[in-house]
Formats: C-alpha cells, structure tokens, sequence
C-alpha cells in the first residue's frame, strides 16, 4: 500500500477543517457588530444557564448518568468525569475560543480585558457531546447566543448573534476525550466569529 503523500494529507486536514466550518451557522439576530472592529481587544465571559445536554434537557441529569455508568466500569473515573465536565470551562473551551477569536478576527485580542469597551458574553444552551470509542464516532457540536455589551453596563446590549452547531473534532480521530472534543466546538465558535467580524 502506498503512503499519501504528505502535501495530500494536509489537504485532507484542510478540507476536512473547511467542511466542519461550513457546517455550522453564524448569524446576527440583532444589533449590528460592526463596532467590534475598531477594538483592539474585547472582554468574555461565557454561562452556561439551562444548558441541554443531548438526550437531557437538565445538564445535572446527564453528568448523574454519565458518573454512575463511568463509576460501575471503574471506581471514581464517573467522580472525575463530572469533576472535568465543569473545570473545562473554564480551563479549555474559554481559552481556546478565546485563542481563535483573536486568531480569526486577525488580532482583535479576545479574553480577561475588563477595561475594553465591549464583553462578548457567550451564552451555551445546547452541548451535543459526541462519542468516539473508536469503530464508532460522533462529533461534538454546541449551540449557544453572543451578547455584545457594553462592559460599564452590560444592560446595554449592542448585538446578539446566533451560534448554530459550532462542530468539535481533532484531526485523525484523536479525540477519545469528552472534553477535548467539545473544547474544539468552542474554537471553532470563536475563530468562525472572529472571522464573521472581521469581513
């Protein structure tokens, strides 16, 4: 059998990447974001009130299945999965949408910035987790609404933008992790709303 070529699977990757982009949607439902532009960086904060998770219309519900059916394969690994399941937040999907942001809207520097004029607050009402056990996958993908508001009063709200199946995978199949997968929903998010300011 011969190999790909390394050029060829960069291509893959690429098409890959491009395809999982178009699958998703990001629309403006009110406001206008254009003011983004003239920033040079903006503050974000995310939450994840009533959010869904797949099957579950109560996140608590799905962590309490997910930690007993872990628990029984093997003791504690369900204790630290619903540990995870709320570090990430904080510790993975902030970050790498915020990483991507600044990297899709050519440097407008996304993150911890209480002084900037503006907050995106990204509002997750739907986690869809995926599974990868190997023979059998399914990405991840999150739905959610970004707020912009202004920080010194975050009553004032300048826009709100839609953010429809934001898809989360790593190249080659790597992503056996829960989290890892739904960290790569986020990037995705933020580099396609970065790139949706940018135009």
């Amino acid at each position: 059998m011969k190999l790909i070529p390394k050029t060829a699977a960069i291509a893959v990757v690429m098409l890959c990447s491009s395809l999982l982009a178009d699958a998703q949607k990001i629309k403006v439902q009110e406001g206008d974001i254009a003011v983004l532009k003239e920033q040079t960086e903006v503050n974000t904060e995310f939450t994840y009130e009533h959010v869904k998770v797949g099957d579950f219309d109560n996140e608590d519900d799905y962590i309490q299945k997910k930690t007993d059916e872990y628990n029984k394969k093997e003791a504690g690994k369900g204790d630290n999965l619903a540990t995870a399941w709320k570090a990430d937040r904080e510790s993975r999907f902030a970050p790498r949408f915020n990483e991507m942001f600044t990297e899709g809207s050519n440097g407008i520097k996304a993150g911890n910035f209480p002084a900037a004029k503006y907050t995106l607050i990204f509002k997750t009402t739907f986690i869809e987790p995926g599974f990868n056990v190997g023979v059998m996958r399914k990405n991840s993908y999150i739905n959610g609404e970004i707020w912009v508001v202004e920080t010194a009063d975050k009553s004032k709200v300048v826009a709100k933008v839609s953010v429809d199946r934001a898809p989360g995978r790593i190249a080659f199949g790597m992503d056996f992790d829960t989290g890892a997968r739904i960290t790569e929903s986020y990037a995705m998010a933020g580099r396609s709303f970065g790139r949706y300011v940018r135009k």
